[in-house]
């Protein structure tokens, strides 16, 4: 590990060197690269240096246990350099863990209602708000990609695309089945209901990583529905993309422009082509991120929201969140965490592979 430190603070020196040479700033590509990877070194580099510095003085401390006049001092100092070691090696080996490129990537979110007819869809509903309002906590920009609404309001489906630094990161834990149960308000007797709604989460792709063939698209228009007020149905400004060799479909009405629409419509379509290629080409982190999501790619519950006890219970973390109004207003960060740590504990225990 130490050597492999070395090689990274080193590579730290090389790139502030870098930063000196103005033909750097006049390529921003290159430029924007060397902020990335020095943004990436900084903590690793800033950790080591506090590793090195409290081994110093953890020699300087054991050199003063033979003077009578300074053991007790001596000591003292001693076991505060051996604890801020232990913090350090600790905190040193969770920063070299591998990290998922995708980490640092804005976000499509799809949500789509499941099991439970027109309580699903509302449910559906209710956790597109809260991923919004947990958006706007963190900072994060949303914008709409798609939304397909059921006649009573809720909604069937839906693609968010959240723009933020560390997006991914932290969004990524809320894959998969999420369950509600409730007492729908169409139900006079009473009963509760389980209702579901999937949610995924995919990393946005650029042009240059997914480039689309023009002849593998199948562009198709049509008139929006829905809620729109006069522009509804005069003009056909929706629009389906059909990826002829995958045969994925995505359609975009949110806009009144066809080609804003086809032009959101094709992030879409870019981001789900990126993860099925990052899929193929490693499978391992497919494994892994299964097992992130609750065992079967999106098709296992992960949590579940209950209503009458006003609690949100995540199945994967053990976390029993009591604060069912407040997750659904956004605050999800509590539970995100200990997915976090649950996944670093993991990666731990597995030596960092995957």
């Amino acid at each position: 590990m130490l050597e492999k430190l070395k090689e990274l603070a080193l590579r730290q020196e090389e790139l502030e060197a870098q930063l000196s040479d103005p033909t750097v700033y006049a390529d921003t590509g290159r430029l924007r690269e060397i902020q990335r990877e020095l943004k990436e070194l900084g903590p690793v580099v800033e950790a080591w240096r506090a590793w090195k510095e409290a081994r110093s003085r953890q020699s300087e401390a054991e050199a003063l246990l033979h003077d009578p006049e300074m053991k007790a001092l001596a000591q003292e100092e001693l076991s505060e350099a051996r604890r801020d070691l232990e913090r350090l090696e600790n905190e040193l080996k969770i920063l070299l863990l591998p990290r998922d490129p995708n980490d640092e990537r804005n976000v499509i979110l799809e949500i789509r209602s499941g099991a439970g007819g027109e309580e699903a869809a509302i449910f559906a509903g209710d956790l597109l708000r809260m991923y919004t309002m947990y958006a706007q906590r963190r900072g994060w920009q949303t914008e709409v990609v798609s939304l397909s609404r059921m006649e009573q309001g809720g909604v069937r489906e839906c693609a968010v695309l959240i723009e933020g630094e560390g997006a991914y990161s932290r969004l990524k834990f809320e894959s998969g089945v999420h369950q509600v149960k409730r007492v729908p308000v169409t139900e006079s007797n009473g009963r509760i209901q389980t209702s579901t709604a999937t949610v995924a989460v995919l990393p946005e792709a650029s042009e240059v990583e997914v480039a689309i063939d023009p002849k593998d698209l199948q562009t198709d228009t049509y008139r929006s529905s829905g809620a729109g007020g006069q522009h509804v149905n005069k003009t056909e400004s929706a629009v389906r993309l059909t990826h002829l060799p995958t045969g994925l479909v995505v359609t975009c009405q949110d806009e009144r422009s066809q080609h804003k629409n086809r032009e959101k419509a094709l992030r879409v379509l870019q981001s789900r082509l990126y993860e099925r290629e990052q899929e193929k080409q490693d499978a391992v982190q497919a494994s892994e991120r299964r097992n992130q999501v609750g065992g079967g790619y999106r098709s296992e519950k992960i949590r579940t929201y209950r209503f009458r006890e006003g609690l949100a219970v995540d199945h994967r973390a053990g976390v029993s969140e009591a604060r069912l109004a407040a997750v659904l207003d956004g605050d999800l960060d509590e539970i995100i965490d200990a997915l976090i740590a649950a996944d670093l504990a993991e990666k731990l225990k597995g030596g960092g592979d995957g």
